[in-house]
């Protein structure tokens, strides 16, 4: 069979990740601006090939000094390294989901990360094109990525967790 090619629909796709603050709360940021493509056997995703590409520019968590911050060289280091990007190595079926394991990069780090992809099914939608849905969720250690600012809190505890969840809602459309 045929590799088939799928394109992210961006208006109908998000990703956020999600960060304890304080340890007492959870913030949540998004990237406005990304990319991914899927190369499957046809209608079927186990053994799939993805990329994916995130624009750090467009990372947005609702409050533009924290939002700054987070692109400066604290963090991300926007003006050096501009994108998120990740390449999957393989894709397992587990039951309805996917496991998705691979490579990302952030601020010029790679590391093998495993993610679970919960499959929404296969629609066509009004204008006659096929879409399949996925819901995303992992978890990364920020500091394996070169992501380690942090500030030490008087009653103990820091201000930002390791850990920061991953959740995504991706719409992708089969191209002809």
């Amino acid at each position: 069979m045929a590799q088939q090619k799928w394109t992210l629909d961006p208006t109908h796709s998000e990703l956020q990740f999600k960060v304890k603050h304080l340890m007492i709360t959870t913030v949540t940021g998004s990237l406005k601006s990304f990319s991914a493509e899927l190369l499957s056997e046809g209608d079927e995703f186990e053994n799939a090939e993805i990329s994916f590409k995130g624009d750090i520019g467009s990372l947005d968590t609702g409050n533009t000094d924290r939002d700054n911050h987070l692109k400066g060289g604290d963090f991300f280091d926007a003006e050096k390294f501009a994108h998120i990007e990740f390449k999957s190595s393989s894709v397992e079926k587990d039951g309805g989901d996917y496991i998705v394991k691979g490579d990302l990069t952030i601020k010029g780090e790679t590391k093998p990360v495993k993610l679970t992809a919960e499959f929404g099914g296969i629609a066509t939608d009004p204008w006659g094109n096929t879409k399949a849905g996925f819901t995303l969720s992992g978890k990364i250690n920020r500091s394996e990525f070169g992501l380690t600012w942090n500030a030490a809190l008087e009653t103990g505890g820091v201000m930002v967790s390791e850990e920061v969840r991953i959740l995504g809602e991706l719409q992708f459309v089969k191209q002809a």
